[in-house]
C-alpha cells in the first residue's frame, strides 16, 4: 500500500496577528492587512505563467482574483463606506452589473496588467482602508451617496463582509496553488 501524502497544513501562520492585540478597529486594520499581504505575496511568488493559468471549473486566474480583491476592498471601504467615487468600481469584471446573471460576467485582467502592479495597488488600498479604521468609529454607518442608496451597513459589519470575501478566495486560491503544485 502507497504511503498517504504528507500532510503540509500549519496549525497557524506567523504573520497572523497576536492573541494579544488590541481589539476593536485596530484588530480589523491588522487582520485585514494579514489576508491582504498574504493573498498578494501568493499570486506575486507563482510563476508568471501560473498567474494566468485557470484551474478550477470556474475559470478564473491567480492574477484576477488579485484584481477582484483589489476592487471588492475598494467599492465597500472607500465607494461604500467613504461615499466616495473610484475609478471602475466594477474594473476587475467584464461587465458593468456582475450582480445580473444573465450579464455573463467574469473576471478580467488586461494582459498589460503584471501582478506586481496590482500588489501595489491593493497595497494602496489597504492605506486607504486603515485611515478609515483609524479615523471612524465601528459603529459608524456607510455615507450615503455612495454605494449604498438603501440601508447603509455600519463599518464594523463591511469589516466582517470584507475580511469573509477574502478568506474565502484566500481559500480558493491556496486550492489553486496546490492543484498547480501537482500538475
Amino acid at each position: 500500500m502507497a504511503a498517504p501524502p504528507q500532510d503540509n497544513r500549519v496549525a497557524r501562520d506567523a504573520g497572523e496577528p497576536g492573541k494579544e492585540g488590541p481589539a476593536g478597529a485596530a484588530r480589523w486594520a491588522a487582520y485585514l492587512d494579514w489576508v491582504r499581504a498574504d493573498l498578494a505575496a501568493t499570486v506575486v511568488a507563482l510563476p508568471a505563467e501560473r498567474r494566468r493559468t485557470a484551474l478550477v471549473p470556474s475559470g478564473w486566474t491567480p492574477i484576477e482574483l488579485l484584481s477582484h480583491v483589489l476592487h471588492m476592498e475598494q467599492r465597500w471601504f472607500v465607494w461604500g463606506f467613504l461615499g466616495e467615487a473610484v475609478d471602475e468600481p466594477w474594473g476587475d469584471w467584464t461587465v458593468d452589473e456582475p450582480w445580473e446573471d444573465s450579464a455573463g460576467g467574469r473576471w478580467v485582467v488586461a494582459d498589460d496588467v503584471t501582478a506586481e502592479q496590482l500588489a501595489e495597488r491593493l497595497a494602496q488600498v489597504g492605506e486607504r482602508t486603515r485611515g478609515v479604521l483609524r479615523d471612524f468609529p465601528l459603529d459608524a454607518t456607510a455615507s450615503p451617496g455612495g454605494r449604498f442608496a438603501d440601508e447603509p451597513p455600519t463599518l464594523e459589519w463591511i469589516c466582517f463582509h470584507v475580511l469573509a470575501e477574502y478568506a474565502r478566495h484566500a481559500g480558493h486560491l491556496d486550492i489553486v496553488v496546490e492543484l498547480g503544485d501537482r500538475g
